[in-house]
């Protein structure tokens, strides 16, 4: 039997991921939203789109969370999106309580799946998920740094005119402007960017990522990215469906790894059929791990304004 797929919120982000975790033809997927009959409406248009795009998987739109039963994986993309203006850490009070809602109904309905939390602010969101289903912490994580590295890499790609598929990059942190891209571990073709790229112009780079959906959101006017964040949530799922045990940054709980303790944060880890398998910790230089331990401040501040 295929594995099965709940992806909770079916707006841009959910939609899109179901798309593209469709074409990969790995597991069934059910898609759930509270606004009466929309996920019904997008899966059977996705469903109708099947059979030129070459997949066949059941793709089952509800709005009753008892269809997510039996699942090996939700993830969970519901919440309130960024408007122009605000940071994703306007959206805690918000979002805090959408998630706590959620995680009562994973509780009740799909106790056993792991959980791959999407919802802005992300570090935050993925602990408070993590705290209401009491659960082995390897099992709850977080889709951060595939996105965050994925636009460093296409924005080295430009710079240097290759194909942003031969760039390989890290960034590290909380999914917000403390994010840390590492230069160091961010290769083209096996080659260190630093040896490629002028200093003030990989600033500048990593610059643009740390604001990178900021950017969008204000070109977009309304709402914020979709496609992105939805291809590097499928790819997270990818590894843990089909047990990749692939090496990706994704927000972890840390229990004293770069010197953080008890917290959510972006980190390199092996992801794969367990959840996280290993948290793997870098060798840093002094300054890349003041970076990442202040990002962490910056989360473990935040998550006293939803009761932590």
């Amino acid at each position: 039997m295929r594995k099965k797929v709940a992806i909770i919120g079916a707006g841009h982000v959910g939609e899109s991921t179901a798309m593209y975790l469709a074409e990969k033809n790995i597991c069934d997927i059910v898609l759930v939203d509270i606004i009466e009959d929309m996920p019904k409406g997008k899966a059977l248009d996705l469903a109708q789109a099947g059979p030129i795009r070459n997949y066949d998987v059941s793709i089952l739109g509800s709005n009753n969370f008892a269809d997510i039963k039996g699942c090996d994986l939700v993830v969970v993309t519901s919440g309130v999106a960024r408007k122009p203006g605000m940071t994703r850490e306007d959206l805690s009070k918000t979002n805090a309580a959408i998630i706590e809602n959620v995680s009562n109904e994973i509780k009740k309905n799909s106790p056993n799946a792991m959980v791959l939390m999407v919802a802005n602010p992300l570090d935050i969101m993925t602990y408070h998920c993590w705290k209401k289903l009491g659960v082995d912490s390897k099992l709850i994580f977080g889709q951060a740094g595939v996105l965050d590295s994925v636009r460093f890499r296409t924005f080295v790609g430009w710079e240097l005119g290759v194909s942003a598929k031969d760039v390989q990059a890290m960034v590290l942190g909380g999914h917000g402007d403390t994010m840390v891209p590492l230069p160091r571990y961010t290769t083209v073709g096996g080659v260190p960017i630093t040896e490629l790229i002028a200093p003030d112009r990989i600033k500048a780079i990593s610059d643009r990522t740390r604001n990178g959906g900021g950017e969008i959101v204000k070109l977009l006017k309304s709402g914020s990215a979709y496609y992105a964040p939805a291809a590097a949530t499928v790819d997270m799922v990818d590894a843990v469906i089909n047990d990749h045990k692939r090496i990706m940054p994704c927000s972890a709980y840390l229990t004293g790894q770069y010197g953080i303790n008890g917290l959510y944060i972006g980190v390199p880890v092996v992801l794969g059929g367990g959840g996280i398998e290993k948290i793997i910790e870098l060798k840093l230089d002094k300054d890349e791990l003041a970076a990442i331990q202040a990002s962490a401040k910056t989360y473990k501040d935040m998550l006293s304004e939803i009761g932590y």
